[in-house]
């Protein structure tokens, strides 16, 4: 079993920055990706970017590549988000998720509010 803790949230004003963190616990040697998510109110979640823990491989929705980023501490068994250049249309709940044993998302976290203002 894999616990994830996600941190970082809080209210930005338009063009701003925020890190949000995911720590893991548990069986985090079985984790075989992480991901960001997001769901706005009214609105289906989506996947904002994800990392395969062992090659580092990230991948982004279209509507945050060249703002987000991505990474991952395997020391600290923790996944970051860096956002920048932050719109309202970024606020949203926003869920770190892991895949564990395989390559489907099956734990997730509690989720982590963030609100830009324009």
């Amino acid at each position: 079993e894999v616990q994830l803790v996600e941190s970082g949230g809080g209210s930005v004003q338009a063009g701003g920055s925020l890190r949000l963190s995911c720590a893991a616990s548990g069986w985090t040697a079985s984790i075989k990706c992480m991901g960001w998510f997001r769901q706005a109110p009214g609105k289906e979640r989506e996947g904002v970017a994800d990392i395969y823990t062992g090659s580092g491989s990230t991948n982004y929705a279209d509507s945050v590549k060249d703002r987000f980023t991505i990474s991952q501490d395997n020391a600290k068994n923790t996944v970051y988000l860096q956002m920048n250049s932050l719109n309202a249309e970024d606020t949203a709940m926003y869920y770190c998720a892991a895949c564990v044993g395989g390559y489907e998302y099956n734990s997730w976290g509690q989720g982590t509010q963030v609100t830009v203002s324009s």
